[in-house]
């Protein structure tokens, strides 16, 4: 299951530069997560600052 990315992005990029198969890109006013690329690793909720990130 793909994680997701709340309202609460501040746009930072961190979860991005952890992504191992970069399934995270800058959407509009928050980064987002490409479902069919994630691989479910939690990478990017560990690397998130604000605990934007979670498990769909």
């Amino acid at each position: 299951m793909a994680r997701v990315i709340s309202d609460e992005c501040i746009s930072c990029g961190a979860c991005a530069d952890t992504c191992p198969v970069g399934a995270i890109s800058e959407g509009d006013g928050k980064f987002v997560v490409n479902a069919a690329e994630c691989i479910d690793c939690g990478a990017c909720e560990d690397g998130c600052p604000v605990g934007a990130i979670s498990e769909e």
